[in-house]
C-alpha cells in the first residue's frame, strides 16, 4: 500500500544542557497546541490519519462485534445505608452507568443518569458517596473527560439538587459526620493563590457545612505541606473517629493521622500520628467491635492485617491478625459479625487471580473459603456498615460481563446477586496462565488468550502496563473478545512495577529500576516467538498512560521484535513530563531529571530522545485526547513527528487526536470507535483478518 506524504514539521535545531548531556528537543514547538502551526499540523495528522485507516479492511466488522458485546452492560455492587442500598448499572443501550437506588419499600429509582444531565454524552459521573442515613448524597462529575468534578448535594428521597456546584474536587473523597449535616473534603486553592502552572496541585482538607457557603468552610488540614499531596480522609460509621492521610504525589507510601471527635471538635481535631515519614502504605478501619484494624504493607510488602487499640494507633501496638501470605498478595476485607463466630472475608490475589478466604475475627484463623465463580477478578467486597451475615463482591473474567456476587456467612454459599443486564453471545476462549525468563532472570507471570482450535503462528497483541503497583488481572474485554474470536491471540503480561506480586515486585520496576519493565515485556515477546504463539512480523503491542510510555520505550529499544504499536495517551518526553498535567505527582514513581542521578534514568529510555533516523520501526499509531488534563497529548505529539521523520520503512505512523475526550471515563459509543480504529491498525499490520 502506498502511504501518503507525512505532514511537514519543522525541526528546530534546540539542545539544551542538561548535568553536563546535550538534550536536543527539535519539536518542543508542539508543545503549544494554540498556536497556528500545532493546530495546522494537527489538522493535517488528522486528514492523513483517516486516509490511512480508510485504507485498511476489516474496521465496520471490528466496530460492530465491539459495540456487540459491549451490549451486555454493567452492574455494580450495592452500598447498603440502612435498608436503602444504591448501585450503578448500564443497560444495553445507555452510553453511561446510572446510579440507582432502591427505597427501604423496594421501589427502584434512577437518581443520576449522565446522558439526562447532558445529552450530548459528555459529562461523567466521577465519584459519589451517601451519607451516614441514606438521606443525602454527595456527587461529583465532569465534562468532556477533563476530570475537573464538581460536587453537588442530593436530597435522595426526592432526586433534588440542594447545593453545588463546589469546583476543584478532583479526586475529592467524602467523609459524612452522622446526620448529614456536614461533611470533610478535599479541595484545591483557587488559582490566583498559587504560583503559576501549579493549579493543579495544593489540595485541602476542609470541613464542610450543609447550607453554608463554601467560603465558610473550615481548614482542617494540608497547609504548608507538599504541594503534590494526596489527602484521603474517612469518618467512623459512629462519627467518632476521624483518620486522614497523605501521601506525596502516587508515592507508595503515606502519612497517617487520626482523631477522637469525641474529645475534639470537627472543626478543630486533635490529630495523633499512626505512621509518618514511614515508607509504607497504611490505612486503618475502626471496627464495631472497638477494635482498630490496620492494613499495611509495612513490613509485609504483600500486606498483613493487625489489630490494636484505638487509643495506641501507632506500630509499636499493633498485633498480627492475618500475617503475609508468602505467595498471595492480600487486598481487601469485610467484617461480618452477626454470627456465632464472627468472621472476617479477606481478599487475596494469587498471580492476579482472585479468592477470598474466611478467617477467624478474634484470632485470625483460617476456617474457610468463600466460593468464587472462577478463576478471575474480585471487585471489592462490601458489607452492611451496621454488621450482618453476607457480603457483596463484583466478580469478572476474561469471558463474563460483571455480575455481583452474594456469600452467605451462615450458609458459606455463594449466590448470584445481579447479573450484567445485557445478553450476549460471548464467544469461547482457552485462557493460559505462563510463565517465563525475564533479561536477569526473573521469573514473570503472562495471561495467553486464543480461540479454542487454533494453533500455530497467529496475529498477537501483546498488551503491558507495568507501574504504579497496578495489577493485569482477568477481565471481561469487547476488544480482547473480538481480536481473539477474529483468529488473534492476547497476551497480557504481569510486568515488575505492577502489583501481582505484590510491593517489593512494584519497586522492581520504578525509579533506577525501570528498564527492569521493558526487559519483561521484551523477553514476554520472545517467549510467544519462541513457542510459537506468534512471528515478529505478526506481533503487535498496545499500552496506555503508563503503558503508553512502555510500548514507547519497547519500540524505540527493540524496533526489530514489533510489527506494530498503539501508543495510547502516553508519556515518552520523560526529561520534560513533570512541567504538564499531573506529571508533577508522578516523580516518586519515574524521578526527576532536575536531579543529576535521576536524569541519567530518565535519559537512558526517554522514547522521544531515543528516536534514531533511518531506523525501520513498527507501524505506529497514536492515540490521544485533546482534553486529558492527566497526560498531555503533546507527548505523543512531538514523538509522532520524531518518528515520521526518521522512519526508513513504508510502515505507517499515525496519530489520531480524539476532540472532548480526556484520559478515563468516557462514553460507550466514543469507546467503540476508538477500539474499532485501534483494532483495524493492528490487523492490517499483523495480517488478521476480522
Amino acid at each position: 500500500m502506498s502511504r501518503q506524504p507525512y505532514p511537514p514539521a519543522s525541526r528546530d535545531n534546540l539542545v539544551e544542557e542538561l548535568h553536563g548531556v546535550p538534550v536536543a528537543d527539535p519539536y518542543r514547538w508542539l508543545e503549544d497546541q494554540e498556536s497556528p502551526a500545532t493546530e495546522e499540523w494537527l489538522a493535517a495528522q488528522e486528514k492523513l490519519f483517516a486516509a490511512e485507516l480508510g485504507a485498511l479492511p476489516g474496521r465496520e466488522a471490528f466496530r460492530a462485534r465491539i459495540a456487540e458485546l459491549l451490549r451486555s452492560g454493567s452492574i455494580g455492587a450495592p452500598v447498603w445505608r440502612g435498608e436503602r442500598r444504591l448501585f450503578m448499572r448500564r443497560t444495553p443501550e445507555q452510553e453511561h452507568a446510572v446510579l440507582y437506588t432502591v427505597d427501604p419499600d423496594g421501589t427502584e429509582r434512577a437518581l443520576l443518569d449522565p446522558m439526562e444531565l447532558d445529552p450530548s454524552g459528555l459529562t461523567t459521573l466521577d465519584s459519589w458517596q451517601p451519607d451516614k442515613e441514606g438521606r443525602l448524597l454527595a456527587y461529583q462529575v465532569s465534562v468532556g473527560g477533563d476530570e475537573e468534578s464538581s460536587l453537588y448535594l442530593m436530597d435522595i428521597a426526592f432526586g433534588d439538587r440542594i447545593e453545588g456546584p463546589i469546583d476543584r474536587c478532583r479526586y475529592s473523597p467524602v467523609a459524612w459526620l452522622p446526620g448529614g449535616k456536614a461533611f470533610y473534603y478535599v479541595r484545591r486553592l483557587p488559582s490566583i493563590e498559587v504560583p503559576e502552572g501549579e493549579e493543579q496541585f495544593h489540595r485541602r482538607v476542609y470541613l464542610h457545612r450543609v447550607g453554608t457557603s463554601t467560603e465558610e468552610d473550615i481548614l482542617i488540614f494540608g497547609d504548608g505541606m507538599e504541594k503534590t499531596n494526596y489527602y484521603g480522609v474517612a469518618v467512623s460509621r459512629d462519627g467518632r473517629w476521624l483518620q486522614i492521610s497523605a501521601s506525596r504525589g502516587t508515592a507508595p507510601r503515606n502519612d497517617l493521622w487520626v482523631a477522637d471527635l469525641s474529645a475534639s471538635s470537627p472543626e478543630s481535631p486533635d490529630l495523633v500520628v499512626v505512621q509518618e515519614g514511614v515508607d509504607a502504605q497504611t490505612a486503618v478501619h475502626f471496627g464495631r467491635d472497638g477494635r482498630l484494624y490496620v492494613f499495611t504493607d509495612r513490613d509485609a510488602p504483600r500486606a498483613r492485617i493487625c489489630v490494636t487499640d484505638p487509643a495506641t494507633p501507632q506500630a509499636e501496638h499493633w498485633r498480627d491478625l492475618i500475617p503475609q501470605d508468602p505467595e498471595a498478595v492480600l487486598t481487601d476485607f469485610a467484617i461480618l459479625d452477626d454470627l456465632e463466630r464472627p468472621v472476617m472475608l479477606v481478599g487475596w490475589t494469587r498471580h492476579a487471580i482472585s479468592e477470598i478466604t474466611v478467617q477467624d475475627l478474634e484470632t485470625g484463623e483460617r476456617v474457610g473459603e468463600v466460593p468464587t465463580p472462577g478463576l478471575g477478578t474480585i471487585g471489592g467486597i462490601v458489607e452492611r456498615p451496621e454488621g450482618g451475615h453476607e457480603a457483596w463482591f463484583g466478580y469478572t473474567d476474561n469471558t463474563t460481563p460483571p455480575t455481583i456476587q452474594r456469600y452467605d456467612a451462615r450458609t458459606g454459599e455463594t449466590t448470584l446477586w445481579a447479573s450484567s443486564p445485557g445478553a450476549v453471545e460471548v464467544p469461547a476462549v482457552d485462557t493460559e496462565q505462563v510463565t517465563y525468563r525475564s533479561a536477569d532472570g526473573s521469573e514473570v507471570h503472562m495471561l495467553v488468550i486464543s480461540k479454542p482450535g487454533v494453533e500455530g503462528p497467529r496475529p498477537t497483541i501483546l498488551y503491558g502496563y507495568g507501574g504504579f503497583g497496578i495489577s493485569m488481572t482477568p477481565g471481561y474485554s469487547a476488544s480482547i473478545l473480538t481480536w481473539v474470536e477474529a483468529g488473534g491471540a492476547y497476551a497480557i503480561a504481569q510486568l515488575r512495577g505492577g502489583g501481582e506480586q505484590g510491593e517489593e515486585w512494584h519497586r522492581a520496576g520504578m525509579l533506577a529500576n525501570k528498564q527492569n519493565v521493558f526487559d519483561d515485556l521484551h523477553a514476554a515477546a520472545e517467549h510467544l516467538i519462541a513457542t510459537g504463539v506468534t512471528t515478529s512480523s505478526q506481533l503487535a503491542i498496545s499500552g496506555g498512560s503508563n503503558g503508553g510510555l512502555l510500548v514507547g520505550a519497547a519500540l524505540t529499544q527493540r524496533p526489530e521484535l514489533y510489527a506494530a504499536v498503539v501508543c495510547s495517551a502516553p508519556l515518552l518526553d520523560m526529561i520534560r513530563y513533570e512541567l504538564f498535567g499531573l506529571g508533577a505527582t508522578w516523580n516518586v514513581e519515574y524521578g526527576s531529571a532536575e536531579k543529576p542521578e535521576e536524569f541519567a534514568w530518565l535519559h537512558s529510555y526517554s522514547p522521544y530522545h531515543h528516536v534514531r533516523e533511518g531506523v525501520s520501526y513498527p507501524a505506529t499509531l497514536f492515540t490521544v485526547f485533546q482534553s486529558d488534563t492527566r497526560v498531555h497529548p503533546l507527548h505523543a505529539w512531538k514523538m509522532c513527528a520524531a518518528l515520521q521523520h526518521a522512519q526508513a520503512s513504508g510502515r505507517p505512523i499515525l496519530l489520531r487526536n480524539e476532540a472532548e475526550a480526556g484520559h478515563g471515563a468516557r462514553a460507550v459509543s466514543k469507546t467503540v470507535e476508538l477500539a474499532a480504529d485501534q483494532l483495524t491498525f493492528l490487523a492490517g499490520h499483523t495480517g488478521l483478518t476480522a
